[in-house]
């Protein structure tokens, strides 16, 4: 099954869950994945779908080994594990990856891709996702969520209440639709 029909099939199950027209494309893989490097493993992502981020971080020069990807869509779970044999997989809903800590052998994470609709997310949802992954992250750790919208998708009273603050990277016009990287890290750090 190629990327596409993966992709739309998941999303005719659940358009909100999915909350985008077509996978997200190599530009703006490349442009979330550009700061994440081989020291920051091991690297958690969020709603890797296909796998496109994935790939572009084993392009950085991560390992599979150094990846814990968690996905909530069970054919998206299936289709990485095929992918990724030695990437760790969680299929399960993002608000609860704090709860697997265990798989994480006691290190903590350098940083965080996110592919999730978080923008559609409600403060709560926002809240349990951010602080259980900044949770598993050392200090200094990243969080790289990508958005649709011209502005930060995580909740300005969430990053407040949590000591986050966010940065726009950049952004890409070769994405269907065009998309923007934000960065979040701890105020502190």
């Amino acid at each position: 099954m190629s990327d596409l029909a993966a992709f739309l099939r998941a999303w005719a199950k659940d358009p909100l869950g999915i909350a985008a027209v077509a996978p997200s494309g190599p530009s703006l893989a490349r442009l979330i994945t550009a700061e994440i490097t081989p020291d920051m493993a091991p690297v958690i992502e969020l709603g890797p779908g296909t796998g496109v981020f994935t790939k572009a971080l084993l392009e950085r020069g991560l390992q599979q080994s150094d990846l814990v990807l968690v996905e909530n869509e069970a054919d998206f779970a299936r289709l990485l594990e095929t992918r990724f044999p030695q990437a760790r997989i969680l299929r399960g809903d993002a608000a609860r990856v704090r709860r697997h800590r265990a798989l994480f052998g006691g290190e903590l994470a350098g940083a965080t891709i996110s592919g999730l609709p978080i923008l559609s997310m409600n403060a709560g949802q926002q809240m349990k996702i951010m602080a259980g992954c900044f949770g598993l992250m050392r200090p200094g750790g990243r969080f790289y969520q990508f958005s649709y919208s011209p502005v930060c998708p995580i909740r300005r009273p969430v990053l407040e209440r949590l000591g986050l603050e966010a940065r726009r990277l950049s952004s890409t016009l070769r994405n269907l639709p065009p998309a923007a990287v934000y960065e979040i890290s701890r105020v502190d750090e």
